[in-house]
This record gives C-alpha cells, sequence and structure tokens, in this order.
C-alpha cells in the first residue's frame, strides 16, 4: 500500500464507524422486522469485508465517501422497505407540503432516488480501482465505470425477480418494492445508467 492510501486510513475508518452506527440506528423499533435481515445483508457484509477490500483495492476517502453515502442511503430505504420511506411525511413537517402534491408522484420514487445514486456514486471508487489496478485511461476507465453500474444494476435485478419466486407473497412483494410498475427494473437501470453518465465528465476532468 502506499504512502498515501495509508494516511487515509483512520479517516475512512470513521466512515466505516459511522456506516455501522447508522445501521445499528436503523434496526430501532423496526417497522418492517419480517424483511429488515434481507434488506442489511449487503450492508453487514460490506462493513465485514471493507478492511480486507481495502488492502487489496486501496481508495482514496472520497472515494470510501462515496460507498459509505450510497450504504447510508440504502439503509435508510431497507429500514422502511423502500416503497414506505416517509419522505412525504417529513416534507410536510418542514415546509407544509408534500413532494407527491408539489410533483403529482403516485408512488413512492425514494427507489429512484437510491438507483441514480448508485450511478453517480460509483464514479469515483469504480474509476480509481479501473486506473490503479486495470492500469486503464480515461476512455477505458470511463467504459469500466458504465458497464460496472450496468452489469450490477442488472444482476441485482435479476436477483430480485428471483427472491420473489422464492420469497412468498407480501414479503416478496415488500422486498422488490416494484409498486404495480411494469417497468420498474428498466427505470431503475436506467437511472443507474444516467447517474454515472452524468458524473463521469467530472471524473475525467479532475
Amino acid at each position: 500500500m502506499t504512502e498515501a492510501a495509508s494516511t487515509t486510513q483512520p479517516a475512512q475508518r470513521r466512515l466505516l464507524g459511522v456506516l455501522l452506527i447508522l445501521l445499528l440506528l436503523a434496526q430501532i423499533e423496526q417497522p418492517y422486522p419480517e424483511i429488515a435481515l434481507l434488506q442489511h445483508i449487503p450492508t453487514m457484509a460490506l462493513l465485514v469485508a471493507a478492511p480486507a477490500l481495502l488492502r487489496r483495492w486501496p481508495l482514496s476517502t472520497p472515494a470510501v465517501a462515496c460507498i459509505v453515502a450510497f450504504m447510508a442511503l440504502h439503509i435508510l430505504g431497507g429500514r422502511y422497505a423502500y416503497s414506505s420511506v416517509p419522505y412525504d411525511a417529513w416534507s410536510r413537517a418542514l415546509t407544509g407540503t408534500s413532494l407527491s402534491d408539489a410533483f403529482g408522484w403516485t408512488r413512492n420514487h425514494y427507489d429512484r432516488l437510491v438507483h441514480f445514486a448508485f450511478g453517480a456514486l460509483s464514479v469515483i471508487p469504480v474509476a480509481q480501482v479501473a486506473r490503479r489496478s486495470g492500469g486503464f485511461g480515461k476512455r477505458g476507465t470511463a467504459l469500466t465505470v458504465l458497464g460496472w453500474v450496468l452489469a450490477t444494476s442488472c444482476l441485482y435485478e435479476i436477483f430480485e425477480w428471483l427472491l420473489t419466486i422464492v420469497a412468498a407473497g407480501e414479503t416478496a412483494d415488500r422486498y422488490n418494492g416494484q409498486q404495480g410498475d411494469i417497468w420498474d427494473a428498466q427505470k431503475d437501470m436506467a437511472l443507474a445508467a444516467l447517474g454515472a453518465i452524468l458524473v463521469l465528465p467530472v471524473q475525467r476532468r479532475r
């Protein structure tokens, strides 16, 4: 590990500590205990594997912060089974009106935000791995980032579909979060790709 990488470790450990605290707080008076474990397994696995992963693929602190920010959004979504994140109640308490009323939404769009954030927040960490470990130039790095975002989004949607087949009834529907939209998977993947495409030019200039 380079000296520059090693100096970021204390800050990165603090970021992972914040993520652990958020994960624990999300379990207090858990509103959907029947699917809480399914929602939070990825975060628990990441926290356990993070030290080894960062030794194998060192990242800058901003890159780790991007990963932690995404997982924090996921923790919040997982607590409320995504489809029930009460952002309308929070907005109404702050402004007197809900986001759904303001924009004419008929579904809970928190999952859309997280898919978009996945694409946007993947750019910096994946680009660093592509450059440092793969030796890619700007074009190769950009293609690697887009390939990662699209492939991971696709695999996640396939996983959700398989879970729907294996899990039973209402539990599967709550985890899936499709909310009656037959194009939910396609929209989620498109938003992830859009997030990456919007951030990539900034990353390339850096």
